[in-house]
């Protein structure tokens, strides 16, 4: 069996709630608790944390363009040139 064909099966397993014990969800969870927690923790590196600090003080300055949230999701969305 693959490797996609297992990840499919446990998803498909552990999605259908009302068929699987709880028991069996924490005992997955347990096993691979320090992978999910390590995965889902988002850490940038010293050269981002200076390029977010270098813009941050060129926003303070008034050196840049700032946008409202509204701006930001019309310029997304392609409704609003920049």
């Amino acid at each position: 069996m693959t490797v996609a064909a297992i990840r499919t099966k446990i998803k498909t397993y552990v999605d259908d709630v009302d068929d699987v014990d709880d028991k069996k969800v924490k005992a997955l969870y347990t096993l691979l608790e320090s992978e999910i927690e390590e995965s889902s923790s988002f850490k940038l590196t010293k050269e981002h944390l200076a390029i977010l600090d270098r813009e941050h003080e060129l926003h303070l300055a008034g050196k840049t363009k700032s946008y409202s949230w509204e701006e930001a999701k019309e310029i997304i969305r392609g409704k609003k040139v920049m």
